[in-house]
């Protein structure tokens, strides 16, 4: 099997069962996970950055002062997109945040045309509309609109399309970024070691040492993403992400329970067919733009 097959049959398939690890956290407040996910994937990426790169890549960093600010604003959306997720799991909604990573790709198809001013070919057009039919479907059943669905779909597709323009790579931009949220960080778990509430070092030692493994979980399948990206096309690459919302409704459903009833099977399939129609048209457009290349 080809090696880039199998990093990102590594990075999807951690990204799909990550919901188990949140899960062994779910006694302890999501804001303090995310806190320790913040600060632990600093001193992790920081590491990894030092072996492979050396001190040059933080002379990079350093070089682009001036993008701190699209720096700040990414960072600042992925808190929020990794704070709603954490707090979706361990508050028993694995399903609609599987549905945020679903609809993520077509949110940012949609973006695309609103800000960059990009056109869509006839059968993206058809994917968004349906994946949109499938979310109103979804919301009526539902009775309230999937808020932590579309808050994981639209946070992330804002974050990359800003990434778009970020001059640093993927690892180095991560760090920089959790750089930047980590002070904040430090400050929000020195406030709750002060008030007697930390659970870091005062609960079990399993507990803690998830705790502290968060920044582990966090970048590991990110670097497995990496590895991916330099071994195989961008196009099977966009078509193996679905593995990981996949991963998580199943997780969801035959783990813990959670309610799939039909009228949300019936939303699922107009989302399910809306994927389908995307990743279909976006394989032949690559297959064919190859060939007119070639």
């Amino acid at each position: 099997m080809n090696k880039g097959v199998l990093y990102a049959l590594g990075a999807y398939g951690l990204w799909g069962t990550l919901p188990i690890y949140w899960k062994l956290l779910d006694h302890i407040p999501a804001v303090e996970i995310l806190m320790h996910r913040t600060a632990w994937s600093l001193v992790f990426l920081s590491a990894i950055l030092l072996v492979r790169e050396g001190k040059a890549m933080f002379q990079a960093m350093m070089a682009h002062r001036k993008a701190v600010g699209l720096y700040a604003l990414a960072a600042t959306l992925l808190m929020v997109n990794w704070g709603v997720y954490i707090w979706g799991v361990n508050s028993g909604f694995i399903v609609e945040t599987g549905l945020g990573y679903y609809i993520n790709p077509l949110v940012s198809v949609l973006l695309g045309v609103i800000v960059l001013g990009e056109r869509l070919r006839r059968l993206q057009w058809v994917a968004v509309g349906t994946a949109g039919v499938g979310v109103l479907y979804l919301t009526l059943t539902y009775g309230r609109v999937p808020w932590i669905a579309l808050t994981l779909a639209f946070s992330f597709a804002i974050y990359a399309l800003l990434k778009k323009k970020a001059p640093l790579k993927a690892l180095p931009g991560l760090t920089l970024e959790t750089a930047i949220l980590t002070p904040a960080a430090i400050a929000y778990l020195i406030w709750l070691e002060a008030q007697g509430t930390a659970s870091f070092g005062h609960v079990d030692a399993n507990t803690t040492l998830l705790l502290g493994l968060t920044g582990v979980a966090t970048a590991t399948p990110l670097l497995f993403f990496s590895a991916a990206a330099q071994h195989i096309s961008l196009s099977l690459l966009g078509i193996m992400q679905y593995m990981a919302p996949t991963i998580q409704i199943i997780i969801g459903v035959w783990l813990y329970g959670e309610d799939f009833s039909a009228d949300r099977i019936i939303g699922f399939c107009f989302i399910w067919v809306a994927v389908a129609i995307y990743a279909t048209e976006q394989l032949r457009h690559y297959q064919r733009t190859k060939a007119a290349t070639a």
